[in-house]
């Protein structure tokens, strides 16, 4: 029987050894499965096709579903990805996602919180792989029952507006802030990221009630997330655009960074450091370093430059886990 080319389709998930595709904007998803010699390509990634790829390949017509023996044969030249090494396997590194628009680093205003080393792993891959990054505060509705928590709210807003980042404030409970959320992701493939339990796939749904995505509440004793979601999968927004859902991260290592250029993926950084002594500064002990003395000042701020000193100590991320 003849096998029938499909073109451009685009990856929305990956399960095992089988990935789900559509042809965008339609919506059709259909299941396909990866060709040997891409198979053979796998090499140090987990995955050698992600969510977000543009594919080629073939089916074989007949049976129920004639696009079920559909195989991937072909990716398409990425415009960006996201990646991350494994910091439980030493060898091996996972692509996030491919083609995105936009990642939404999501945070909670109160619980759990996100380590600040965490944040600044994935700014970095963001503006070291040509990704727009925002971050979105949810849960800000508990700031005013628990007011405590009202600190560690502003401290996420001054340290990432002062380094050049949108800080959108949004409540997947109650919705505010989703009106304005919904207009940014509309026409757009975005990201949906951060630990688990600040309300991903809570914010998904509210974003677009039809989804219902599978939510859990954080664990009381330790005040830390459960995993709900188990794999990277885009999903079609009623008010236009697609969200990429993502399991929460434990740990981010970064990869192909050296030290001289980690300070190119911090925008504050890199623009002080223009006014440093010496070329190649690491801006960790040399003398007339201007971004130390754009710290002193209060120019940058600290917790931002503690991340990059903990990453010229420790690109892979072995040592920060959460």
């Amino acid at each position: 029987m003849e096998q029938q080319q499909f073109k451009n389709a685009t990856v929305i998930k990956q399960t095992g050894s089988l990935y789900r595709l559509t042809f965008l904007p339609r919506w059709e998803p259909f299941t396909a499965i990866l060709s040997g010699r891409l198979r053979l390509r796998e090499g140090k990634l987990t995955n050698p096709v992600a969510v977000g790829d543009r594919v080629n390949g073939f089916w074989q017509p007949g049976g129920n579903d004639q696009k079920e023996k559909a195989v991937i044969t072909e990716i398409h030249p990425r415009v960006n990805y996201l990646i991350r090494k494994s910091v439980n396997l030493s060898r091996q590194a996972h692509i996030i996602a491919a083609n995105i628009d936009w990642a939404c680093v999501i945070l909670s205003a109160t619980e759990p919180k996100t380590p600040f080393p965490f944040i600044d792993r994935f700014l970095v891959t963001c503006q070291a792989y040509s990704v727009p990054a925002t971050i979105i505060l949810n849960k800000t509705d508990e700031l005013e029952r628990v007011p405590q928590y009202l600190s560690q709210a502003e401290q996420y807003r001054g340290v990432y507006q002062r380094a050049g980042y949108t800080v959108m404030e949004v409540s997947a409970r109650t919705g505010a802030g989703i009106e304005l959320l919904a207009q940014h992701l509309k026409g757009k493939i975005s990201l949906l990221s951060g630990i688990s339990g600040v309300g991903k796939s809570a914010l998904a749904n509210r974003l677009d009630p039809q989804l219902h995505l599978k939510t859990a509440p954080i664990s009381l004793a330790h005040m830390t997330g459960k995993h709900t979601t188990t794999y990277y999968e885009m999903h079609p927004l009623g008010t236009g655009g697609y969200i990429i859902d993502s399991p929460g991260i434990k740990g981010f290592g970064l990869l192909e960074m050296t030290k001289e250029e980690l300070s190119h993926y911090f925008p504050e950084i890199f623009a002080a450091s223009a006014s440093c002594r010496f070329n190649g500064c690491l801006h960790a002990e040399e003398p007339g370093c201007a971004v130390r003395e754009a710290v002193e000042k209060g120019l940058i701020p600290a917790e931002r430059y503690d991340s990059y000193l903990r990453l010229l100590e420790d690109p892979e991320g072995g040592k920060y886990r959460i």
